[in-house]
């Protein structure tokens, strides 16, 4: 099903005591157009719960260590290089939260608590050594012509010695990609200032959702055939939006990072809504379900129940993703 046609048969009710809904669903698409455009930029402050409690001071503070970093562009890098685990290493030896290699973290690694030691594992010295090692790129490359905040991205993929030499960002796939990937992701951990975008495809996603509507839930379920169509609560969000061409991950917490944030009251149908038992830690989310509009989502709620229409405002309401096509792309396949 294409786009333009989802939006045309997303006014379908999927039966007759769910018509109100419905109502309210082409009632906020009719005046979503006329909202600010995106988030709106300049200092940034993180979004509730998007990075943990335990590191969200940290991040906050070192992310404002230079003018070239913001607290919610320093947890995207946190999180693209480890999805916050302090514990990662990667095949190439990259160590602790920040992906720090042997050698980078002998020239750039601090003691970042005043402890009297540099524990690349320890992410109260990482997570101050990554800000301060992206305030050393920023100066490094602080007269190459263009974005400081993209220059210095690029420094950090590509050496600032490309930056300086191309006299901005280099014309590498893999550098542009990687800019491009953080200052997107950048979104996803910031807290909004503005009212952000409805996406064209939510709609779609949502009359995908309501077809399942009274199928029995599955752990762990695609909606496979062998799986006899079933689903389990983001195996159903994540075929919602792949049926309109955006690829989600497969668990809910990584969901969250799909896109920026939109406060309660902002909320429009498509958005996907998230729950947790910590509402201070975005990777403790347990449960996604899509918003249909009137307090209301579509879900796959949990095992012995069908995908059912459930009201949103419950004490583990942790907050909501307006999905896009780029916050998607941007998220890691692996944290």
């Amino acid at each position: 099903m294409t786009v333009r046609k989802a939006w045309i048969v997303v006014t379908v009710a999927a039966g007759a005591g769910l018509s109100f809904v419905m109502v309210l669903v082409v009632g906020v698409y009719m005046v979503a157009g006329n909202l600010a455009n995106g988030v709106g930029q300049g200092a940034r402050g993180l979004a509730k719960g998007a990075v943990p409690a335990a590191y969200q001071a940290l991040v906050q503070k070192w992310g404002n260590l230079c003018t070239a970093i913001n607290p919610a562009l320093l947890a995207a890098q946190l999180y693209q290089e480890s999805g916050f685990n302090p514990d990662a290493k990667s095949p190439a030896a990259a160590q602790g939260i920040a992906q720090f290699i042997p050698g980078t973290w002998a020239t750039h690694g601090i003691d970042g608590d005043g402890d009297g030691d540099r524990d690349v594992w320890d992410p109260n010295d990482a997570i101050p050594s990554a800000a301060k090692y992206d305030c050393t790129l920023a100066q490094y490359v602080k007269d190459a012509p263009g974005d400081p905040t993209h220059n210095m991205l690029a420094a950090y993929n590509a050496g600032a010695y490309a930056v300086i030499k191309y006299g901005g960002v280099p014309p590498y796939k893999e550098t542009q990609n990687y800019v491009k990937t953080i200052t997107t992701l950048e979104e996803s951990f910031a807290a909004p200032v503005t009212r952000v975008d409805p996406s064209k495809q939510a709609a779609g996603a949502i009359y995908y959702a309501q077809k399942k509507l009274g199928t029995l839930y599955l752990w762990g379920g695609n909606g496979t055939a062998d799986q006899g169509g079933r689903f389990d609560c983001s195996g159903l969000t994540k075929a919602a939006y792949e049926s309109v061409g955006i690829t989600l991950p497969r668990v809910a917490n990584d969901q969250y990072n799909a896109g920026p944030h939109p406060n309660r009251d902002e909320l429009l149908p498509g958005d996907l809504v998230f729950f947790s038992d910590d509402l201070t830690n975005s990777r403790a989310i347990r449960h996604v379900g899509i918003y249909v509009g009137g307090g209301y989502m579509i879900n796959a709620p949990r095992a012995g129940a069908v995908i059912r229409f459930d009201p949103i405002d419950t004490p583990d309401y942790f907050g909501a993703t307006r999905v896009t096509e780029d916050g998607a792309k941007a998220l890691p396949t692996s944290v």
